[in-house]
C-alpha cells in the first residue's frame, strides 16, 4: 500500500492499482483497517520448551496430542480438530468433557501421522511424550512443544505459564487470564469450605494412585496433586521427594505407619477385591476409616486441572469425620466410605 501527497488530499495505490484522491481523514481510516487486516498485524510470536515459534495468525484448527493441552484448549473456548486416544481421556481425564465433533488421532505415543495431515491444521500441540515426532509433525503444521514435567523447575509455576502461551497462540489470552482469576478464587472457597469442616483443624493427607493389589504411585513435592494440597492449605502425610513427575511407587505395606488420610484416586481396576484381602483391610489407615476415594481425575493435566484436584480432594475428604485430625481412630464404620 502507498499513499501519495496532494494538495489537500492524498492519492492511495494498493499493489499498483490507484485509487480516487481522499481526504487525510479518510485516508486514516483506510490505511488502520489495512494494517488491521495485513497478515503482518496477525502474526504473533509464542515461546514453548524449544524457544520463540512465530505464527503468522492465530491458531483456529488445533490438534492436541498432549491431555494437559487438551484440557486447557477445551477450558480456553477451543474445540480441536483432533486429540489423541479420546476413550483414554474420558477416562482418566474426564473433565472438562470432550465434544463428540472431535477425531481420534492415534496413541499419544503412536499418532496417526496420515490423520492428521488430513485434517489439515494450523498448529499441532505436544508434550514429553511426542518430543521425537517433530520432525515429522513440522511439515503439516507449526508445532508447540510443552516440557512442562520436569524434576529442574516447578512444574505448576511451568504449566501455567505455558497456558498462557499456549492462549497466546489461540488468540485468547484475555480468557486464559481470567480463568486463572477465576481458579484462584475457587481454590480460596474450597479452603475456606473444609476450614468449616475440620472446624480449622485439617488433616495430613497423601495421594496415591494404585499400581497393582500390592503398589502404589505415591504423590510428592512436584506433583500437581501436592500442590492442589498445597492450595488448600493442607501438608503431607508422606514426604515424598522432588522428581519429574512428582511420584514415587512404592508397596502398599510403606504406608502402614502413615499419620494422616490416605486419598486414592479412581479409575481402581478390581477395587472391591482389593478391599477384601484381609492384609489390605488390616493396614491402620483402612481399618481406621483414614482412607477416602477421589473421583476420576487427571494428575498431570493443565494449569486450570489444579480446581478439578482441589474440588475432587476437598468431596473426597468431607466423607470422613470432622474429628478425624484430632482423633487417634476413626470410627470404623467409616471404612466403607473408600470401598462405595
Amino acid at each position: 500500500m502507498g499513499v501519495i501527497p496532494l494538495k489537500n488530499r492524498y492519492l492511495i495505490h494498493v499493489d499498483n492499482t490507484l485509487a480516487l484522491t481522499v481526504s487525510p481523514l479518510t485516508t486514516f481510516i483506510v490505511f488502520l483497517i489495512y494494517m488491521l487486516i495485513s497478515p503482518a498485524a496477525l502474526a504473533l510470536t509464542v515461546k514453548d520448551s524449544l524457544g520463540s515459534q512465530e505464527l503468522p495468525a492465530p491458531a483456529t484448527r488445533v490438534i492436541a496430542l498432549n491431555w494437559g493441552a487438551t484440557e486447557e484448549m477445551l477450558e480456553l473456548g477451543v474445540t480441536p480438530l483432533g486429540v489423541a486416544e479420546i476413550e483414554g481421556y474420558k477416562t482418566w481425564v474426564a473433565q472438562p468433557v470432550i465434544p463428540e465433533t472431535v477425531m481420534d488421532v492415534g496413541t499419544r505415543a503412536e499418532p496417526n501421522i496420515e490423520r492428521i495431515a488430513g485434517l489439515k491444521p494450523d498448529l499441532i500441540v505436544i508434550g514429553s511424550m511426542q518430543k521425537n515426532m517433530i520432525a515429522r509433525l513440522k511439515p503439516i503444521a507449526p508445532v508447540l512443544y510443552f516440557d512442562n514435567y520436569r524434576a529442574d523447575h516447578d512444574n505448576f509455576s511451568a504449566i501455567k505459564e505455558s497456558f498462557q502461551q499456549l492462549a497466546v497462540a489461540l488468540g485468547k489470552a484475555d480468557i486464559a487470564m481470567a480463568r486463572l482469576d477465576a481458579q484462584n478464587e475457587k481454590l480460596k472457597q474450597l479452603k475456606q469450605r473444609l476450614n468449616v469442616y475440620f472446624n480449622g483443624q485439617l488433616p495430613k493427607v497423601t495421594v496415591v494412585r494404585f499400581s497393582d493389589a500390592h503398589h502404589v504411585r505415591a504423590y510428592g513435592l512436584n506433583s500437581m496433586p501436592l500442590a492442589a494440597l498445597k492450595e488448600l492449605g493442607i501438608e503431607p502425610a508422606i514426604a515424598i521427594k522432588n522428581s519429574t513427575w512428582g511420584q514415587v511407587q512404592k508397596p502398599i505395606r510403606d504406608l502402614a505407619y502413615m499419620k494422616g488420610v490416605l486419598l486414592y484416586l479412581r479409575p481402581l481396576p478390581k477395587e472391591a477385591e482389593l478391599f477384601e484381602q484381609p492384609l489390605f483391610r488390616m493396614m491402620p489407615f483402612v481399618a481406621e476409616g483414614r482412607i477416602a476415594p477421589v473421583r476420576s481425575t487427571w494428575t498431570y493435566g493443565g494449569a486450570l486441572s489444579i480446581s478439578y484436584l482441589a474440588e475432587h480432594f476437598v468431596e473426597a475428604l468431607m466423607t470422613l469425620p470432622a474429628t478425624i485430625a484430632s482423633n487417634n481412630h476413626a470410627l470404623n464404620s467409616h471404612t466403607s466410605a473408600g470401598i462405595k
